[in-house]
């Protein structure tokens, strides 16, 4: 397979360090990117044991203008044909409270919608003129239902949608390919901290594969596992007055970070 020089974030943690793993091979470059340098650095390991090569950069990815700093850096030396921008955090109002923290909301609509989309473009514009490349962007499908446990989090995962969306259209002439992952429920530690049901759960190598798979077929918006299509269909063809009823009935509570 031809070498590639790829950008994951949140490589520290989930999906991102098994994409790591699985994208880790001679001839490729992987820049690796997260909060948790231990986790970094024992990432960074297996990757270059298996022949790749890896550079680190721990990052906060809730301060914006240092991700598109971090990002134009890391560029001018590797010059990536792909970024998987996996990062993200997840969050919902417990059942004892009675509104979401306001910072929380803030710090979801940063890490999983606004910088995200801003290290799009700084990819994307870098990318044109080298002839172009592939952006993966890693949303949810808590993004195609009203969550009144959880409005900051499926609020910021329907931006990121939409930006999605929008941005193929308008860098798809340019040679940059955009694809979108919306996954359900993934074995991770974030979605172990729900307390109860988590139907259809899928391991972080099965949504690697379907993230890899999707890039290599750009796919725009892929959605897994396959119940979740069938829930989205659904829902767009249930009248509002009826899904709000709904989702008014719907309760969640998680664990303490």
């Amino acid at each position: 397979m031809k070498p590639i020089r790829i950008l994951i974030t949140g490589a520290s943690g989930g999906i991102g360090k098994v994409l790591a793993c699985d994208y880790a091979r001679p001839g490729n470059t992987l820049v690796l990117w997260g909060r948790n340098a231990d986790r970094l650095q024992d990432i960074s390991r297996i990757c270059r044991e298996r022949g790749a090569s890896v550079l680190t950069r721990e990052i906060d990815l809730s301060d914006g203008h240092a991700a598109i700093t971090a990002f134009r850096a890391d560029d001018d030396v590797t010059q990536f044909d792909t970024v998987i921008l996996c990062a993200g955090l997840s969050d919902m109002k417990t059942a004892s409270e009675k509104t979401e923290r306001a910072e929380t909301v803030l710090e979801l609509g940063l890490v999983n919608y606004a910088v995200p989309s801003a290290l799009t473009m700084a990819a994307a514009d870098r990318m044109q003129a080298r002839g172009g490349g592939k952006i993966a962007l890693i949303g949810s499908v808590a993004a195609y239902h009203d969550l009144p446990f959880a409005a900051g989090y499926g609020g910021s995962k329907a931006g990121l949608a939409r930006f999605a969306s929008s941005a193929r259209i308008a860098l798809a002439p340019l040679g940059v390919n955009v694809v979108l992952i919306a996954p359900g429920f993934v074995d991770t530690a974030m979605s172990r901290r729900i307390i109860g049901p988590r139907p259809f759960l899928v391991t972080p190598e099965a949504a690697s594969r379907h993230i890899i798979a999707a890039l290599a077929r750009n796919t725009g918006e892929t959605i897994f596992p396959w119940p979740f299509r069938l829930l989205r269909l659904i829902d767009r063809f249930t009248p509002g007055i009826i899904r709000s009823a709904i989702m008014s009935r719907i309760t969640a509570d998680q664990k303490p970070r």
